[in-house]
């Protein structure tokens, strides 16, 4: 399936290991930069209404396909194949922005929190509409999540 959303990441040098290429932990990083261009690109990250509406990362995986090199061309694709009903996944793919050479996957699990009564909640209607609109995904739930 294709990704309709990239987030361009830059490689700093900070984020380089004694190897010489970006150091495994970095990966994280930039796919939680996809994660918030993402949310942002559709309206639903926005940092003062985080205490009632937010999610938590509640896995991650990450396979390494190819070293990143500094000064390498990043680019972060990103995109959700469903819906559950309080929690939802994301699919990453790292790749080379000039060549689309892959360089990484992954996936994660994000569960929607209200910070303010610390407890889950259901993925919010507004929520739950934007991503299935961009995604061209069915909004109902899942019964697994």
């Amino acid at each position: 399936m294709a990704f309709r959303f990239y987030q361009p990441v830059e490689v700093r040098y900070s984020d380089l290991d004694t190897q010489g290429h970006v150091n495994n932990a970095r990966y994280l990083t930039y796919m939680e930069q996809g994660r918030v261009g993402y949310l942002t690109h559709l309206g639903l990250w926005k940092p003062r209404t985080m205490p009632d509406v937010g999610i938590i990362l509640a896995e991650i995986r990450v396979t390494f396909k190819r070293p990143i090199l500094f000064g390498q061309p990043v680019r972060v694709g990103l995109r959700v194949p469903r819906l559950g009903n309080k929690s939802f996944p994301m699919l990453y793919r790292l790749e080379d922005a000039e060549t689309g050479e892959l360089l990484a996957t992954g996936e994660s699990i994000q569960v929607c929190f209200d910070y303010r009564n610390q407890r889950t909640i259901p993925i919010p209607p507004s929520w739950r509409q934007a991503i299935a609109s961009f995604e061209d995904i069915p909004p109902t739930t899942e019964t697994t999540s």
